[in-house]
């Protein structure tokens, strides 16, 4: 919409103008915070899941309208962390069983090493850069560890570098596959990989180092070595899916 000039609008309609500018970006801070409370709920399993997720129980737990909570819960549902079901509403997806995570890490073997290769003949400058930044802040934190307030930014800088790698490699449909896995939040919502950070950072590195070396070969190599030794911690957590559990 254009703006309104002076001459054309009165006083009260320039009000409105700056009221309206003014408050989307407090709802969206609200709608994000509503966002990350129900989200580190569910990834801390106070939302069990399975469990019926209630907008309006919500709502009042939270000391909110239910509409922040409505806008949360859809993007948990893009995120893979809720569903919606006709007529009973929203329930949290069931965790991975193992072959779910077996089947899970067998698709990311297939996408993601050559997601590498190809990042490391086509990435340019500006991406080799971002992806060096985005190690470089994994090392400033901690190993993933307790509850999800705790590991909530690594597990972010994870899945942003893995993300970064598809965006490299300039294949649009590769990198969306890479994106839609919704690997990382499943992965740290099945357990907390306690003393996995130091792990994960070094493999990290050297996939960047073969990236940054334009060798396609190696950074598959260390693709794939990431994610096979990755899997190995997953399956080696006590903490991780038991049998009889269904993916949601």
């Amino acid at each position: 919409m254009p703006p309104h000039s002076p001459s054309a609008a009165g006083v009260p309609d320039e009000g409105d103008e700056r009221d309206e500018r003014s408050v989307p970006p407090v709802r969206q801070a609200l709608s994000d915070s509503v966002y990350e409370r129900i989200k580190a709920m569910v990834m801390d399993h106070e939302i069990a899941p399975g469990a019926r997720v209630g907008i309006e129980a919500l709502a009042r737990a939270l000391k909110v309208s239910p509409t922040p909570v409505r806008e949360a819960l859809a993007r948990l549902e893009s995120d893979g962390l809720v569903v919606k079901r006709a007529l009973s509403g929203y329930r949290a997806t069931q965790l991975l069983t193992r072959q779910g995570l077996d089947e899970l890490f067998e698709m990311r073997l297939l996408l993601e090493p050559r997601a590498a290769a190809l990042a490391a003949v086509n990435a340019t400058e500006a991406q080799l850069d971002g992806i060096e930044r985005i190690v470089e802040e994994m090392q400033a934190h901690p190993s993933p560890n307790g509850r999800y307030a705790s590991y909530r930014d690594f597990a972010a800088l994870d899945q942003r570098f893995h993300e970064a790698i598809g965006q490299a490699a300039h294949r649009p449909l590769l990198a969306d596959a890479v994106e839609r896995l919704h690997a990382h939040l499943h992965i740290f919502r099945l357990s907390k990989v306690v003393g996995a950070g130091g792990p994960t950072v070094a493999e990290h590195e050297r996939i960047v180092r073969a990236v940054l070396r334009r060798n396609p070969e190696r950074a598959a190599e260390a693709m794939t070595e990431h994610l096979t030794r990755s899997l190995e911690r997953q399956r080696e957590d006590g903490d991780g899916p038991q049998p009889g559990t269904s993916a949601g």
